[in-house]
């Protein structure tokens, strides 16, 4: 069954990239490299990744809105799972079943406006000092992955967390290349910059160019909106907003040992005043530091059903 992706209707649609820092913060689980897919293997960590999305498909259902359930496959690509042990054949193996996961999760719902989404990630840690690949070079780097997860049931690809310009259009050549629809998800700096000091809708813009306007639409994410919100500058193409609970810098993020949650409601204040501000966004959600009490502010100053 083909179902209607988020440019396609006028609804609103929750996603929860946050899984990462709530499973090592509030869950006591270890993620060695930041990588969620290894817990896949064992039953009670399986099912943590299970309810993580289940809570959001159940908050979606209360809000009327539609949910996208991200595979946990953003670090699952060759360079990033080689450390932690997976060769090529174990690495195919669990991006399908992470998707699988996820579709099981899909099966408990009801509507037909939840989405799977595999998440894709950047090569190389995204704040690396490391030279940037080539447009081409990065299509035939993301091919890989992208390929495996073609022959999976999910609806689209979500790629989270770019900043570099050439790879993000190597990847949405390469997901339309493997027939996946893409939403690249980019990541700014406090200023609302990439880490090169482009600003966000300039590096929309240039994206666009090379890679043939190919994907649906960008969002940008791991930043607090304080980061972000003059930075949108109601882009057409700017869709999606998927924030961090702290105002933090990355370098700030990276240092703390305590989990910074900030305010979760004046955060659902901030992404409804975001989201006014430019009518195009029609996904959003949080991301390091938010958990489903973030989620749940957020989706009420969204619609406005305010506690």
């Amino acid at each position: 069954m083909r179902r209607q992706l988020p440019h396609e209707n006028e609804k609103r649609y929750l996603v929860y990239a946050g899984t990462g820092t709530d499973l090592i913060f509030n869950h006591g689980l270890d993620l060695p490299g930041f990588a969620s897919f290894p817990l896949l293997e064992q039953p009670k960590t399986r099912s943590v990744l299970a309810a993580q999305m289940l809570g959001l498909v159940q908050l979606g259902a209360r809000m009327e809105m539609g949910c996208i359930l991200d595979a946990p496959t953003w670090m699952a690509n060759a360079d990033r799972a080689a450390p932690l042990g997976y060769d090529p054949e174990r690495l195919e193996e669990v991006n399908r079943d992470a998707v699988a996961l996820m579709e099981d999760v899909r099966q408990s719902a009801t509507r037909d406006d939840v989405l799977v989404s595999a998440c894709v990630g950047p090569r190389h840690d995204p704040y690396a000092d490391i030279a940037e690949m080539t447009v081409e070079e990065a299509r035939a780097y993301h091919a890989r992955q992208l390929n495996v997860l073609k022959d999976t049931s999910v609806d689209l690809v979500t790629a989270y967390t770019f900043n570099r310009i050439s790879e993000a259009a190597g990847c949405i050549l390469a997901a339309r290349d493997a027939g996946l629809p893409v939403i690249m998800s980019l990541v700014v700096e406090t200023d609302g910059c990439l880490t090169d000091g482009t600003p966000l809708t300039e590096a929309i813009d240039r994206i666009d160019v090379r890679s043939e306007g190919a994907a649906l639409f960008f969002m940008v994410n791991c930043a607090h909106p304080s980061h972000f919100s003059d930075a949108v500058r109601a882009h057409p193409r700017l869709r999606g907003v998927v924030a961090n609970a702290s105002r933090c810098s990355h370098e700030e993020l990276d240092e703390a040992v305590e989990l910074d949650e900030g305010d979760p409601q004046e955060l659902g204040q901030e992404i409804a005043a975001v989201m006014a501000a430019n009518p195009a966004i029609k996904v959003f959600g949080g991301c390091c530091g938010t958990d489903m009490r973030h989620m749940k502010s957020m989706a009420q100053q969204v619609s406005g059903d305010k506690p």
